[in-house]
């Protein structure tokens, strides 16, 4: 009896080794962080300095955009009317992951969405408002 009690209390640590890993390597991830659901444009930089599409299309008046980084650098979002950037908006995501979000208002025209860290300079979309 005194033997079988002092090999199980040897193996309490490797248990709860055991254990502990177990849960580190759940398959569940921790939530992502999300878009609030009023967002009315949704744009993601993706790999290979570009948007995830071409042009995109919204209704004028006061606009939520959100941003979504899916790349592994950092990026930025203006929009550009006539080589005038819209004073006050500006949205910035660092990392993969990372979202950002803000609104503008947008009167009906024709603009350009633009990221404008160094080098991105071909990081640009267009920009329908009806």
């Amino acid at each position: 009896m005194n033997r079988f009690a002092k090999n199980s209390l040897a193996l309490m640590p490797v248990v709860a080794l055991v254990v502990a890993l177990g849960a580190c390597s759940s398959s569940s991830s921790a939530p992502a962080e999300t878009l609030p659901a009023t967002i009315d444009l949704e744009v993601h930089a993706v790999s290979g300095l570009k948007f995830d599409k071409a042009s995109y299309e919204v209704v004028a008046g006061d606009v939520a955009v959100g941003y979504i980084n899916e790349d592994s650098i950092r990026h930025t979002l203006v929009v550009v009317q006539e080589d005038t950037k819209v004073s006050g908006f500006e949205l910035k995501v660092n990392q993969n992951g990372d979202i950002d979000s803000g609104s503008v208002t947008l009167a009906a025209g024709n603009y350009v969405l633009l990221c404008t860290v160094p080098g991105h300079q071909n990081m640009k979309a267009d920009l329908t408002v009806k």
